[in-house]
């Protein structure tokens, strides 16, 4: 009974018993069952984190914010990746809530019926993160896309360009992306500017792309004064190939980016870019995870949305 006591960490037994336990069981290399734990409350200490992608450098520190909060507690995240891919969100959730984790962490708002029904259904405390342009099945935390893309419009045009092109992932399912270019759109309309030039492609972000599609597109239109990326990884592609040129930035040509990926501030330039809260954002999900297990009855907020700012780097001229 002391063994088991000090295992499940309930009762009250003594430091000095709890330290020989403990040792015994170390040397042993015993592991608990936690699933025979899980029979009696029908749930395990897992939290799922379902997110789109690893290849980028998004995800990580998002990852790296849930861990920090959750390893003062005795939940541990089990992620899943959907690849963008509706079908594929359907199936690692459906198998994530088949082994009943006691609450839910997944990438932004848009999800399909059937995984939006699971997540309804489920039971348990679910934060959608990253976005809080819409409304979620129960909590979320993450930053408006649609005002980030209109606050870049606005600080291009303040610095005075005026031809300005376009290049990111294709959109139907990158939907954070897409409200992005919906704001950055929607204040170059109402100023009277329209998107000369734009690229967009499939895959992952890589340096490589971003240097080829720059390279194409001041090839198809040479006035350009500048170019406006979807992410972080494309626009340092860009900026190597401006700078290989001998292009004035911003003079010539500005640039910008988002994400603000602390990988690239080794550039040869600082990219004018956008932060997004990734490690804030993991963090108060995880938050909201815990301490509504911990009191599921406690008044906390549940629609938190984060503000980035704009860094201008070397790259945005600044008026």
């Amino acid at each position: 009974m002391t063994v088991s006591r000090v295992l499940r960490n309930r009762g009250d037994v003594s430091d000095a018993t709890r330290a020989r336990v403990l040792a015994a069981a170390k040397q042993l290399g015993y592991v608990p069952n936690k699933i025979a734990g899980a029979l009696a409350s029908n749930r395990v200490n897992l939290v799922a984190v379902i997110i789109p992608s690893l290849s980028n450098m998004v995800f990580p520190e998002v990852l790296t914010g849930i861990n920090q909060v959750l390893e003062d507690t005795e939940l541990q995240p089990v992620v899943g990746v959907t690849d963008y891919l509706p079908e594929k969100e359907e199936k690692v959730l459906y198998e994530m809530l088949s082994w009943r984790p006691s609450g839910v962490i997944i990438a932004g708002l848009e999800h399909s019926e059937a995984a939006r029904a699971m997540l309804d259904a489920a039971g348990i405390p679910v934060v959608e993160i990253m976005d809080s342009d819409g409304k979620p099945v129960d909590a979320m935390v993450g930053i408006s896309h649609r005002r980030a893309g209109r606050e870049m419009a606005q600080a291009i045009l303040k610095a005075g360009y005026r031809r300005i092109g376009f290049m990111g992932t294709k959109m139907p399912l990158d939907y954070r992306a897409r409200k992005r270019f919906e704001g950055f759109t929607e204040v170059l309309g109402k100023n009277g500017v329209e998107i000369e030039d734009r690229e967009f492609y499939s895959g992952g972000s890589a340096l490589a792309k971003g240097r080829e599609m720059t390279q194409a597109m001041l090839e198809r239109s040479p006035d350009l004064d500048f170019l406006y990326y979807s992410n972080d990884m494309i626009a340092a592609g860009g900026l190597l190939y401006l700078l290989e040129q001998g292009i004035d930035i911003p003079g010539q040509i500005g640039l910008a980016g988002f994400n603000n990926v602390e990988l690239l501030q080794g550039l040869p330039r600082k990219l004018a870019t956008m932060d997004a809260c990734r490690l804030e954002i993991g963090r108060k999900a995880a938050e909201i995870i815990a301490k509504r297990l911990e009191d599921p009855e406690a008044e906390i907020e549940t629609r938190i949305t984060l503000e980035p700012k704009i860094s201008y780097g070397d790259t945005l001229k600044r008026r």
